[in-house]
């Protein structure tokens, strides 16, 4: 008896194993988020994502520095930190949050109280 035919089932029972595999979930892509940074508001692109990887992008449209903080309205909330973004820059953050609403503000100097803050929600689906 010849090994070819053999071989040939084999590689043909493999392919099938393969091929019969069920299908794994596949991770959901990161929601996106642009944070426009001008002086002195921060403007998102929108206002809700859902649960899970998220990129926040902080563009910089305006004439000074600005950063971005980032933190889920609860006790014990963790903050993200985008750095100092120079005018015309853009920096990404990327984070899984879970659901709740967050805060986020510039830090710099006296940014926030003049009006650089907004609100991004999260849900659960």
């Amino acid at each position: 008896m010849s090994r070819r035919p053999a071989i040939a089932y084999a590689a043909l029972a493999l392919a099938a194993a393969v091929l019969l595999q069920p299908a794994t979930a596949a991770a959901p892509s990161p929601a996106r988020v642009q944070v426009t940074a001008d002086e002195f508001r921060l403007a998102l692109s929108r206002t809700a994502v859902r649960r899970g990887p998220v990129v926040v992008q902080l563009y910089n449209l305006g004439e000074d520095d600005h950063d971005l903080a980032l933190r889920r309205i609860a006790p014990g909330s963790r903050t993200w930190r985008v750095p100092v973004v120079t005018p015309g820059r853009v920096h990404d953050l990327e984070a899984t949050l879970v659901p709740g609403r967050y805060r986020l503000w510039c830090t710099l100097a006296d940014h926030r109280a003049r009006g650089m803050r907004a609100t991004l929600v999260v849900r659960r689906r």
